[in-house]
């Protein structure tokens, strides 16, 4: 059986390690903060020894808050703005990034953005060319529309934490939401996602909206039903629907996750031992790693 490339959310897995972890659990000699690093590194290591991949891609944030979709939604993530432009971090964490890619640079693991764009549309993009399978890895619920059976494409969903993740199919995701998870993004835009400053549509929930598109298809499709007196809207859906068109059509694109964006070149082949052994051994030295990145190291080398 081909063996899997594993497409890593970096910044879902290290903001999630960042807050399951104490600071004082797991810091330098000096007092510095590492919790971050450390649980990433552990949960790194846990799946490449449980899922087996023979490649691995970490993917960024190059643009948190692309100013495209903030042109379609102002409200998108507008609440997790800090100042100007610049995402709400904390700190102790937004010092550790900088270290965590030194690290995976060392090890040999691929880590990069794609300016104009989010992590989401990075993986979106590893999820549409890279040869498959393809496991995504990710606690952002937004990304179970990439699940495709047929192209051998899974969520590997990590809203519990990666020794809890929900390996997402086709019929995961239809027996999660009611929808296939080609017309999750469509869902998505009806229901609305406050931790994206996504409204949704004024008193369409979810169930509301898994009955729309089982019945109707997609957002294009309902609007396009809204248009023809027989189709069968109840009076009150309709009026939300009809009222939220504008909203509908822009909200979509956003929450779609780009597909075809320019990936700089990289080399996805999972590294067996270290690219440069004393840079790491530096690294975990100064940072007082060498438990957690041994272990990744151990499990690469399996």
């Amino acid at each position: 059986m081909t063996r899997p490339l594993l497409a890593v959310d970096a910044p879902s897995l290290y903001f999630r390690a960042f807050h399951g972890i104490p600071e004082k659990a797991a810091q330098t000699e000096a007092g510095e903060p590492v919790n971050a690093i450390r649980g990433f590194l552990d949960m790194i290591a846990q799946l490449v020894r449980t899922r087996r991949p023979d490649r691995l891609v970490c993917a960024l944030d190059a643009d948190w808050r692309p100013a495209w979709r903030v042109e379609l939604i102002p409200s998108y993530k507008k609440h997790r703005v800090a100042h100007g432009d610049v995402e709400e971090v904390p700190a102790s964490l937004e010092r550790q990034v900088p270290v965590l890619l030194e690290v995976l640079a060392a090890i040999g693991i691929p880590a990069f953005g794609v300016p104009g764009y989010e992590a989401d549309d990075v993986l979106g993009t590893l999820a549409a060319t890279q040869a498959a399978p393809v496991e995504v890895v990710s606690g952002d619920r937004d990304l179970f529309q990439l699940v495709d059976d047929a192209r051998g494409t899974r969520l590997l969903y990590c809203g519990r934490g990666v020794a809890k993740l929900e390996d997402a199919d086709e019929a995961l995701v239809q027996a999660k939401y009611g929808v296939q998870a080609r017309y999750y993004a469509d869902f998505a835009a009806m229901r609305g996602d406050p931790s994206d400053g996504l409204p949704g549509v004024a008193g369409v929930g979810e169930k509301t909206a898994a009955r729309l598109i089982e019945r109707y298809g997609g957002i294009a499709e309902i609007l396009a039903a809204l248009d023809d007196p027989s189709s069968g809207f109840a009076p009150g859906v309709r009026t939300k629907l009809d009222v939220s068109r504008e909203y509908l059509a822009k909200a979509l694109p956003v929450c779609r996750v780009a597909l075809d964006v320019k990936l700089p070149d990289f080399e996805p082949a999972l590294p067996r031992e270290p690219r440069d052994p004393e840079a790491l051994l530096a690294l975990a030295e100064r940072w007082n790693l060498a438990g957690s990145a041994r272990r990744l190291v151990d499990a690469l080398a399996g």
